[in-house]
């Protein structure tokens, strides 16, 4: 069930949103499109936009690469504004390995992707679950949560 959206006087139309998206490669366009054309209509900021945006083309490229596809076989992105913040979330069916950022290393040629999610977002992190696993990330604004 998804909240309905508010306007606040001094900032963004507020609420939560999530979609369902396949489990795979196809999946990060389709949650970056989603999700940016959803923060554009309700008045956040570009810079907020593209910083979540690149936060969840990360998220959802490693569901699909490194885990498994929740009962469904999709995975579930879900994002709320509040006091010009958003909060991200991307669940999936869990995986053999556990998200973390990557030491820091010139000759890699993956890994650095949860390194620029640090450096953008105020807060984030990991849950795991019964039925999975859940990545968070808070952007655009201090957060207060742990879950959405």
């Amino acid at each position: 069930m998804q909240e309905a959206p508010q306007r606040t006087q001094t900032g963004p139309i507020e609420g939560t949103k999530s979609v369902r998206v396949p489990h795979t490669p196809t999946a990060v366009r389709i949650a970056r499109r989603t999700i940016g054309a959803d923060l554009t209509t309700r008045g956040v900021s570009r810079l907020v936009v593209e910083e979540v945006e690149a936060v969840v083309s990360e998220f959802v490229a490693n569901s699909v690469l490194h885990a498994r596809p929740l009962a469904d076989g999709c995975v579930r992105v879900r994002w709320k504004v509040k006091s010009g913040a958003v909060e991200v979330e991307v669940r999936d069916g869990g995986g053999a390995t556990y998200p973390k950022p990557v030491r820091k290393s010139l000759w890699a040629v993956r890994g650095r992707g949860l390194r620029i999610v640090r450096s953008l977002a105020h807060e984030w992190g990991v849950q795991d679950e019964r039925n999975g696993r859940t990545v968070w990330a808070a952007l655009g604004g201090p957060s207060r949560r742990r879950r959405l």
